[in-house]
């Protein structure tokens, strides 16, 4: 396959899953907004998760303190932001547009009406859940359509791999948000944030889940664990790094056997280790050093099959 055609679907499935997590970031923020709470804690939840995804000094260059309104706006509006919703939706429609002869029909109708209808949204009348829960949905559907549709090659998997890989980075990153001074990873949910953390399970889709694994009160030691060590739960850790290398097996040329290694020594962690082990050096400390795999590993596989960006 030639390295553009990877590139553009590696990046079309990226955007999407991107501005899913964007949308259950922001979901799990408006359900919690609507819980009585003094304007500074609203402001210290909005400084740690713009802090996760890594935009609050652009956040702060435009706008010099934290407001809920104007955050939530900059994440899914804002035109100008690169990562905003809006525009993580008008990439992946984009990406798809240079490969409308690899993908199927179906999969460029779905991105394409996407675009089209987000693009006639009113931020000043959307209604914040019906508007966030749309976005889920319609990119429920992209996967869907994905899924059914297209031939099991390399196309698929590339597709297949930034999907993972994006949404391996974006779990890490509402997880890392939680991961605030104090907090701590303990089976006990007595004096712990309890709807902090159910919060994140229904952000995530996986508080159903939850109740079938564990049938038991939410505790951060076990909504951890699902997240970071279940094979079987579609967010996970370790879920993604699995699907990731799998599908980097499956397309491997003779530049990338270092980049399989790392995925592959990525992946044993997870499939071998223990949640104690793994959080060793702290929660925090464990969240950023696996973004710092997840960062490594795009580089690489950009390096190795796709354009390299300069």
């Amino acid at each position: 396959m030639l390295s553009r055609t990877a590139d553009h679907l590696y990046w079309m499935s990226r955007w999407l899953e991107r501005g899913e997590s964007l949308a259950r970031m922001l979901d799990a923020h408006y359900r919690h907004s609507l819980l009585p709470h003094t304007p500074d804690v609203l402001a210290r939840d909005w400084t740690a998760t713009l802090g996760s995804l890594g935009v609050l000094d652009g956040y702060l260059a435009r706008y010099g303190e934290i407001e809920p309104g104007r955050a939530f706006n900059y994440l899914a509006f804002d035109r100008d932001h690169g990562s905003s919703i809006v525009s993580c939706l008008r990439e992946a429609r984009e990406n798809a547009r240079a490969v409308r002869g690899t993908i199927t029909s179906e999969m460029w109708e779905t991105l394409n009406a996407t675009w089209l209808e987000i693009r006639a949204y009113d931020a000043r009348r959307a209604d914040v859940g019906d508007f966030l829960e749309w976005v889920k949905y319609r990119s429920h559907l992209s996967r869907g359509v994905t899924l059914g549709t297209m031939l099991r090659d390399e196309a698929f998997q590339f597709t297949r791999i930034g999907t993972f890989l994006e949404r391996a980075d974006a779990t890490a990153r509402m997880l890392l948000a939680r991961a605030k001074p104090g907090v701590e990873i303990n089976d006990d949910p007595a004096g712990t944030d309890h709807y902090a953390w159910t919060l994140l399970l229904r952000s995530l889709s996986a508080f159903e889940v939850y109740r079938k694994v564990y049938r038991d009160a939410v505790t951060p030691r076990r909504v951890t664990e699902l997240f970071v060590l279940r094979d079987d739960v579609p967010r996970s850790l370790h879920r993604c790094i699995n699907e990731v290398y799998v599908n980097l097996r499956a397309v491997g040329n003779d530049q990338s056997p270092e980049t399989e290694r790392r995925a592959g020594e990525l992946h044993a962690r997870f499939r071998f280790g223990r949640l104690e082990d793994l959080l060793a050096r702290g929660y925090g400390a464990f969240l950023d050093d696996f973004l710092g795999h997840t960062r490594s590993l795009g580089h690489r596989i950009s390096q190795d099959f796709l354009v390299p960006v300069t």
